[in-house]
C-alpha cells in the first residue's frame, strides 16, 4: 500500500512538473513570420513608423486557425532572402484582426493576404499575386513571386523619393 502512494505521489509531481515546463513565454511580435525582422505593433504603428523611416509597410493579414496562413508563414519564414527584404527594406506588421481602415480590403477580407502601403499611405493594390478572386494571396509555392513584388514595392518608392 505504501508502495502505491508513494508511486500515486511521483506521478502526480512528474505531471506538476511538467504543467511547469509547458508554460508558454508570451508570443512575439514576428508570430512565427521571421524572429529576426523587426515588427510593429498595429497597423497604425506601422504607417506612423513608414512615414518616419521612409520605408514601405508591407502588411501580411493572417489567421492562426487558418491552414493557407499557416502555410504561407512556414513558407515565408523559410525563404532566406524574403526574410532579408523585410528586414532591411520594410517597416512589417502582421495582423491577426481587421483593421478599420478598408484600404487594406480592397478586394475583400480573406487571410491570407498580403498588401503593400507606400510612405504617402497609398495601398499598392496594382501588386498582386497569382489568383484572380483573391488578388493579394499568396501561397507557399509563390515565394519568388512574393520577392519579385517586394523588390517592385521598394523600387516604387525609389522611384516617388
Amino acid at each position: 500500500m505504501f508502495r502505491l502512494v508513494v508511486f500515486a505521489l511521483f506521478l502526480g509531481i512528474c505531471a506538476s512538473a511538467a504543467k511547469l515546463k509547458k508554460k508558454e513565454t508570451p508570443q512575439s511580435l514576428s508570430r512565427g513570420w521571421g524572429n529576426n525582422i523587426r515588427w510593429v505593433k498595429s497597423y497604425e504603428d506601422g504607417l506612423s513608423e513608414m512615414v518616419k523611416r521612409k520605408k514601405p509597410l508591407m502588411v501580411i493579414r493572417h489567421q492562426d486557425n487558418c491552414p493557407h496562413s499557416q502555410a504561407l508563414k512556414k513558407a515565408f519564414a523559410a525563404d532566406k532572402s524574403i526574410q532579408k527584404m523585410a528586414e532591411k527594406d520594410f517597416v512589417m506588421v502582421n495582423l491577426l484582426l481587421e483593421t478599420t481602415d478598408e484600404n487594406i480590403a480592397p478586394d475583400g477580407k480573406y487571410v491570407p493576404r498580403i498588401l503593400f502601403v507606400d510612405p504617402s499611405k497609398t495601398v499598392r493594390t496594382g501588386i498582386v499575386g497569382n489568383y484572380p478572386t483573391h488578388l493579394y494571396t499568396y501561397g507557399p509555392d509563390d515565394m519568388k513571386l512574393l520577392a519579385k513584388n517586394m523588390k517592385k514595392a521598394k523600387l516604387m518608392l525609389k522611384a516617388e523619393l
